[in-house]
């Protein structure tokens, strides 16, 4: 997905710059805003992903803590 949004950044841009080479600027800028949009849309989908890999490594490497009683916790409880 995020290869769409880089992909139709660049695009965008090549777009962008022929209106602003032909003399329209407010399609220019449109089209220049548009651009930057798929770009930080395209970033975004790749933190998305690469946070739920992380997140997923994290969740693997985890141990479960098992709480063993000591002598001083059960003298303590015995209080």
């Amino acid at each position: 997905m995020e290869k769409l949004f880089q992909l139709l950044a660049v695009v965008l841009a090549g777009i962008a710059a022929y209106f602003l080479w032909s003399g329209s600027s407010d399609a220019a800028f449109v089209t220049a805003v548009l651009g930057a949009v798929s770009f930080f849309l395209g970033v975004r989908f790749q933190l998305k992903e690469r946070t739920r890999l992380r997140e997923a490594q994290d969740a693997q490497n985890e141990e479960p803590v098992i709480e063993e009683n000591t002598e001083e916790d059960s003298q303590a409880a015995g209080q």
